[in-house]
């Protein structure tokens, strides 16, 4: 009997091992491009624009005393102020359209509720591009042009459809025995998404909220256009170093770790709800 199964153990760790060995080549691929952006950002310019990059190169703060002005540059508070304002926003206002809408497609399914969810889907097929000049005109004639309400709406309508996608299928995991004993507690639909829904699917909406925030803090093209001095992003502040007197590699650098900083925070804050609000209805 041991002669029979050793081989196959031997076979599944290998798998295993390989497998393992995979996943760290994946890993370490995604990140190499972040650490060299910081180790980047920490060298002068001249040590930054060599080819090949020198990583002996004396280390300096330079590039970040210039991103937040210490050299007479712009101040990059109200850009990062108006991507933190647009995504939290919206992605409130995602949370909040998005969970009765799951709730009414997968526990209380409306009838043809596959048309519903393929009308939300075909709304993401049409390219951004596309819908820009409409947009544009739209917010020129209501006066909503540089306004941080009008990317609060865009970014909301954009990340709405995903977010619909996303809660059905963790909602759909909710057990119905709990939401038919309150029921029979006389909870109404507020109470029931609130004290019932809610905590069994917080994993489902954090894993949502964090990638409609995502989406929001890294949104460049409407940004772009439909700001100007007042409601302009962080995307669109990232731009600006890129002058006709060239590419200032390391302050490009330094200002792409510094916007990248919240989001990273947040994914680290939420890496738990996140991993079992991603696992949530793979296993049933």
């Amino acid at each position: 009997m041991t002669s029979t199964t050793t081989p196959v153990s031997l076979r599944r760790r290998r798998a295993n091992g390989l497998l393992g060995l995979a996943a760290w080549l994946c890993g370490i691929a995604f990140f190499l491009p972040v650490a060299w952006m910081v180790l980047t950002s920490l060298h002068g310019e001249q040590d930054a624009a060599t080819n090949p990059p020198s990583l002996t190169a004396p280390l300096t703060l330079d590039g970040y005393r210039e991103f937040f002005g210490a050299s007479g540059g712009l101040s990059p508070w109200p850009p990062l102020v108006n991507s933190l304002t647009a995504s939290v926003l919206s992605t409130l206002l995602v949370l909040a359209l998005a969970v009765p809408a799951a709730y009414a497609l997968s526990i209380r399914p409306v009838r043809k509720w596959s048309d519903v969810l393929f009308f939300f889907l075909s709304t993401k097929m049409l390219p951004l591009v596309a819908g820009l000049l409409p947009v544009y005109l739209v917010a020129q004639n209501t006066g909503m042009l540089d306004d941080i309400w009008l990317l609060v709406l865009l970014y909301t309508s954009m990340n709405l459809p995903i977010a619909v996608w996303m809660m059905r299928s963790f909602l759909a995991e909710v057990p119905v025995e709990m939401l038919e004993a309150a029921s029979l507690d006389g909870a109404g639909l507020a109470t029931t998404l609130l004290r019932i829904v809610g905590p069994v699917a917080m994993p489902g909406i954090a894993a949502t909220a964090l990638i409609s925030f995502l989406f929001s803090w890294n949104e460049l093209l409407f940004a772009r256009v439909l700001t100007g001095v007042v409601a302009g992003t962080s995307p669109v502040f990232l731009t600006g170093f890129v002058t006709s007197q060239g590419l200032f590699l390391a302050k490009v650098c330094a200002a792409a770790t510094v916007i990248s900083l919240p989001v990273l925070a947040a994914g680290f804050a939420a890496q738990d709800k996140l991993v079992q609000g991603l696992s949530l209805g793979a296993v049933k």
